[in-house]
């Protein structure tokens, strides 16, 4: 296999241009992109959500060029999703063929998929598909593709921080999914990496909505006074969780999987799909849980807001009900060391500043929420199954779970409220043009990992006290530390690593 980056692209595009009539949108021109203004990017990871961000987003982007695609799975239709054939349908729409995946059992992703459908559409828009290459290991394409500027980091959870660390150390951006990493030394170190490299980075669950300034705006006014806690529900998740033990075998691995590299940095055990794919963020070895996957979109606005830093303590209760194959085989008292509880709630407490008191965060998942508050019971309302709660000490602000269409309680206050405050003007660079912008500029990201760090810490705490419940652990972050639990200690890192992964972590 040979090298193939951006000196390779432009010179392919050249050399077309030469013998043929290339569109203007490929060669430039007033509202198109030159071909040496493209971002050139490798894809890794090729399941469904990257289907999704990628290849029916991204890859339509005139100023965004794929030379790679990697996952370790070639070409499978049995993929779990959250609808059979939801991936399918957004392929055929973005490629106008209604016959995509025709008789697949269920979702179809993988390398060789992803390639497919990126040069279907290139070669749709006239532009040169000029042979993506497909890997099986990030290691190879990152070795090889010496001239790509960045990668697009959608894989499962406990594979970014190797990833982006990897990419980062070689000075490509990491434009990751979340979480910036799965465990608290991975995340750590993934800080460092972002620090030392010259490439920026930058968390996809960045966003830059008006609400969020509209909500920021209602607080510097004093609308609910100093705010003390924030409250952040879901009815995730709608995957499995309360599991207790790993499986002890597991079916054949199918053919074209490399399961032994989908481990990545954890110890190898049998194959089952029960990790693999959308599940397995419910288990602690790959997953993330619930509030890996979503709070890094509801948690960073009130973090920005606020300018929360790290917690200096965390407390989780989960609930500890026992389940084997979907059975509750027990009820309570038992925690699992494998597996994310089917609900639960998490606490922190965020430090004082010079310019505002301690402020404590709550999570819910699995349906649990906080009380109902008067003012909404006064409305004739309970809340949603999702959503976000300000509360401050005159007055509370009810959001919708990524802290979007805030209202001040009881409606009549708002009312009264209602154009009160103006909100000022802001920058409305999307989140995409946020990193795309920065690769090509040379700049920092408003989403960097530097600009989650505070949360993406949070998270992995969090992760910790769900294994070590019921108690309140406290967090020295200078000396990486709980000062009062060496069972949590153990649990900043992984217990082991597989051979060869350590080294890329650091």
């Amino acid at each position: 296999m040979t090298t193939f980056g951006r000196r390779d692209f432009l010179g392919r595009v050249a050399a077309a241009s030469a013998f043929t009539i290339v569109p203007r949108r490929v060669l430039g021109g007033r509202g198109h992109i030159a071909p040496s203004d493209m971002v050139v990017l490798a894809q890794v990871g090729c399941g469904t959500q990257a289907m999704r961000q990628v290849n029916t987003n991204l890859v339509r982007r005139p100023d965004l060029q794929f030379v790679a695609v990697v996952d370790p799975n070639r070409n499978s239709d049995d993929y779990v999703d959250w609808s059979p054939f939801g991936v399918r349908a957004a392929i055929r729409k973005f490629l106008d063929d209604p016959t995509w995946g025709e008789g697949d059992r269920a979702t179809r992703c993988g390398r060789e998929v992803a390639k497919s459908v990126m040069e279907t559409w290139y070669r749709k828009q006239g532009r040169p598909a000029a042979g993506i290459r497909a890997y099986e290991d990030f290691r190879e394409m990152l070795e090889r593709e010496t001239d790509i500027q960045g990668i697009v980091n959608i894989t499962p959870d406990h594979q970014h921080g190797p990833i982006n660390i990897a990419a980062l150390r070689r000075n490509k951006a990491a434009i990751s999914h979340k979480p910036v990493a799965a465990t608290l030394h991975e995340v750590r170190r993934t800080l460092l990496a972002a620090r030392e490299s010259t490439a920026p980075s930058h968390l996809l669950a960045y966003s830059n909505r008006p609400d969020r300034h509209t909500l920021a705006a209602w607080i510097a006014a004093g609308a609910i006074g100093t705010v003390r806690e924030v409250h952040n529900w879901t009815n995730r998740p709608f995957w499995p969780q309360g599991m207790q033990e790993y499986h002890a075998s597991g079916p054949p691995v199918p053919d074209g999987f490399n399961w032994t590299l989908w481990q990545g940095p954890e110890p190898d055990r049998p194959y089952h799909p029960a990790y693999t794919f959308s599940v397995y963020r419910g288990w602690y070895a790959y997953g993330t849980g619930c509030l890996g996957d979503m709070g890094h979109y509801s948690l960073w606005q009130p973090y920005r807001i606020l300018g929360l830093g790290v917690p200096e303590w965390v407390e989780a209760r989960p609930n500890n009900d026992a389940w084997v194959d979907g059975t509750r085989v027990s009820k309570g008292g038992h925690v699992s060391k494998v597996a994310f509880p089917k609900s639960s709630t998490i606490r922190w407490r965020h430090p004082a500043t010079t310019t505002r008191p301690a402020v404590d965060t709550y999570w819910y998942d699995g349906g649990m929420k906080p009380a109902t508050p008067d003012e909404l019971l006064e409305d004739g309302e309970d809340f949603a199954d999702e959503g976000m709660l300000i509360v401050g000490d005159a007055g509370k602000i009810l959001c919708d779970f990524r802290a979007n269409a805030p209202r001040l309680l009881p409606k009549k206050r708002q009312q009264a409220f209602a154009g009160s405050v103006v909100v000022p003007e802001f920058d409305a660079t999307s989140p995409d043009d946020e990193w795309v912008n920065a690769i090509r500029q040379g700049k920092s990201s408003k989403g960097s990992f530097a600009a989650v760090a505070p949360l993406a810490e949070a998270v992995a705490l969090a992760g910790i006290a769900l294994r070590v419940p019921y108690k309140r652990l406290l967090w020295d972050a200078a000396q990486t530390r709980f000062t009062n639990s060496d069972e949590a200690n153990a649990l900043i890192r992984r217990a082991a690593y597989r051979p060869g992964w350590e080294a890329i972590i650091g």
